[in-house]
């Protein structure tokens, strides 16, 4: 009921429970953890944890949202231990002959009470997907063989339970919709004659009509319960879709898809449901639109369209969640990426200040807040930012500790900079993790008595180049950075510096002058050693720029297919095969009629 959904966590007495709107309830927890009420939200859900498997699903989430944001193995095997828990709780009414027979006795009820064992039974599906999923995640997080296999084989099964369940319930609404187009409207009383009345005694008798309930099952019980599916089946669509080609065999023959476009539709529908997943919708969105696709060039170049759609949904939301830090963060993503670096710089501010007792979204914040300062060849605030990051991060110390090298290189401090260049190897641990390899690479390169302040401020720049940073660097800095890069006399960065200054003169939209340099690049053999992708790179920045014009697409479409096939092993390989996939397949996109 409406009154006890308000009341506080705990006050509702223990009789009473069993008349809660556990939708409603469920979707309230959701809400208060996104607008900061992470305790709250916790101290909700466990209250009423054993009241239903929704319930008992929303305290096992967010037992795995605070693993996965702290990475520490108690809380690791705590989660592990209360999805196992709902999968059990799920598990116990939904299988073989039990449910069969019980299905069968439901089905000779009355209508509403089968349409309710139906509608339960399709929560409890959904729900066990949607643990098997996060199980799959605690696993891969272990980073050994057999976690891996494990963890392909639980997603291969929660996919077929996702695809079950969507097409069930999309048949399901199909035929809800048919029955109440073809069924007549109802006669009101006081026109119709005793015949007409029993005529039409189904339509117009009391009680829920087949025009608004298909066996039992209200059109409003459906719609919630396709937004629940929709979350899982349109994640699957959309993290698939984004897999590195040369892996996709694999993921197909695990019988997962890909259909990007099928995902965001699945997502934007969970996220307008009453469904408890629909505020996560919404963030997947928010995170596919301002992370996803600027950093993987998805859908060609042009990221305008995803800013649009994620400025619309903040705007929606905005009186929901007014104080939510994860929902200013991606106000602050958008602010980056339209160039409003001192706007952005405020709502990350903002969101830390908010993130007062959530340590990972304030680590969030923080790189962000990092990020922005580089852009803005602010050396020491990112410097302190990515130095708090380094002590207080569990995630790769290693990475930060490159980062917060380079940036306090780039401030002068030459002293300060070596020593962290040292930490940087001792900190070193995933050895299969790219961005640890390269960081340690580079450390290494820098570890040297020739270091500059020059050198470390290329670095800058070539991380700014790496994450597809420099479209959002104004003008201004943007040709500070050509200044200091023209400057810099290092044989073995040549080609480095010759890739970064044809991207800088790419944004500067001087395309001329982009090209000679990207061909310079691609033609250099002395730094390709130490600077293993710059010659991929360059030839896909240059099949970038010829692809823009139609007698010089045909080179650009070789040079793209070049940087794909004639190197490997190198930097960033993947994250460069995932680039060059969406861009030949944007290709094939425009040119069919």
């Amino acid at each position: 009921m409406a009154d006890q959904t308000e009341a506080a966590p705990g006050s509702v007495k223990e009789e009473k429970t069993d008349r809660i709107n556990d939708t409603e309830l469920a979707l309230k927890g959701i809400n208060m953890l996104l607008n900061n009420g992470f305790k709250e939200s916790d101290e909700l859900f466990r209250t009423y944890r054993n009241h239903s498997p929704l319930m008992s699903f929303g305290a096992s989430f967010v037992s795995f949202l605070n693993a996965m944001m702290t990475f520490e193995e108690e809380k690791m095997q705590m989660a592990f231990e209360d999805l196992k828990a709902t999968e059990r709780l799920c598990e116990s009414e939904n299988t073989g002959v039990i449910e069969t027979i019980k299905n069968k006795i439901k089905r000779s009820m009355d209508s509403q009470r089968s349409g309710l064992a139906a509608v339960d039974r399709l929560q409890r599906q959904i729900i066990i997907a949607d643990c098997q999923v996060y199980l799959a995640v605690l696993s891969f997080i272990k980073q050994e063989l057999s976690s891996y296999i494990k963890g392909g084989w639980i997603l291969r099964k929660a996919w077929k339970m996702y695809n079950k369940c969507y097409s069930d319930i999309t048949h399901l609404q199909e035929g809800s919709r048919r029955r109440a187009s073809e069924q007549p409207a109802a006669v009101p009383s006081s026109l119709t004659s005793s015949s007409d009345l029993s005529s039409h005694s189904r339509s117009s008798s009391p009680g829920p009509s087949p025009s608004h309930k298909l066996d039992g099952i209200s059109p409003e019980a459906l719609d919630r319960l396709k937004g629940s599916v929709s979350f899982g089946y349109g994640l699957f669509h959309l993290c698939i879709s984004m897999v590195p080609p040369h892996l996709l065999k694999i993921v197909n023959l695990l019988g997962f898809p890909g259909d990007r476009l099928q995902g965001l539709s699945a997502l934007m529908y969970a996220s307008e449901s009453k469904d408890m997943k629909a505020p996560l919708a919404t963030l997947a969105l928010l995170w596919y639109h301002t992370v996803v696709q600027p950093f993987f060039a998805l859908d060609g170049a042009d990221t305008q369209e995803g800013l649009m759609e994620a400025k619309s949904i903040l705007q929606q939301r905005e009186a929901i969640y007014p104080n939510s830090s994860l929902f200013m963060f991606f106000k602050g993503r958008v602010q980056r990426l339209e160039c409003q670096i001192s706007s952005a710089l405020k709502s990350f501010r903002d969101a830390l200040d908010l993130a007062s007792d959530q340590r990972e979204i304030q680590h969030v914040c923080l790189y962000e807040i990092g990020w922005c300062s580089m852009i803005e060849l602010n050396y020491r605030e990112a410097y302190r930012a990515f130095e708090r990051l380094k002590t207080e991060s569990r995630w790769s110390q290693c990475y930060y500790a490159y980062l917060t090298g380079v940036c306090q290189g780039a401030t002068g401090d030459l002293e300060g900079a070596a020593s962290v260049f040292k930490d940087v190897q001792k900190l070193f641990k995933r050895k299969n993790n790219q961005i640890e390899q390269f960081s340690m690479k580079r450390a290494e390169k820098l570890r040297c008595p020739s270091l500059s302040k020059e050198l470390c401020i290329l670095s800058v720049i070539e991380i700014l180049y790496l994450w597809k940073a420099l479209p959002n660097c104004s003008t201004a800095k943007l040709e500070t950075m050509t200044q200091v890069l023209q400057g810099i006399d290092d044989a073995s960065s040549a080609g480095l510096k010759h890739l970064l200054l044809g991207a800088i003169h790419k944004c500067l939209h001087k395309t001329k002058d982009a090209i000679q340099y990207f061909h310079l690049a691609a033609r250099d053999e002395v730094g390709r050693l130490s600077n293993s992708y710059v010659q991929p790179y360059s030839c896909y920045e240059l099949g970038c720029v010829l692809l823009n014009t139609p007698e010089s697409s045909g080179k650009g479409r070789m040079l793209m297919l070049q940087a794909k096939e004639d190197y490997a092993g190198y930097d960033f390989e993947n994250r460069l095969h995932v680039r060059i996939h969406s861009a030949l397949a944007s290709i094939r996109a425009a040119a069919q009629p």
